[in-house]
């Protein structure tokens, strides 16, 4: 009851194809031939080229940054703003409420 049972593997039904043979293969050593001609050195620094249309995406892209951060930060300043006037509507109504509470009895 307690001891599992395995299945056993099915027998393959219908043709069977042979096992593809694997020929060897003879490895040729690779002759390296000696460079024709010497080249220059690179430079240390590449050269940055800037066309216009390359010039105008950072502006757009660096633009598109400026605008998104900013509205971030504007909508968290707005949070707090909004937070802070609930908080001290709240304050005054609790006030009025104790107040008008002790002045009854």
């Amino acid at each position: 009851m307690f001891r599992p049972k395995i299945p056993t593997m099915p027998t393959p039904t219908g043709l069977s194809t042979p096992p593809a043979v694997v020929e060897p293969t003879t490895v040729t050593p690779n002759v390296e031939t000696p460079p024709a001609a010497l080249m220059a050195p690179a430079p240390s620094r590449p050269t940055v080229q800037l066309t216009p249309g390359t010039a105008l995406a950072l502006v757009g892209g660096g633009t598109a940054v400026v605008l998104v951060l900013g509205a971030v930060l504007v909508s968290l300043l707005l949070a707090v703003a909004v937070t802070g006037v609930s908080v001290a509507v709240c304050a005054v109504v609790l006030r009025s409420l104790l107040a008008s509470d002790a002045k009854r009895r």
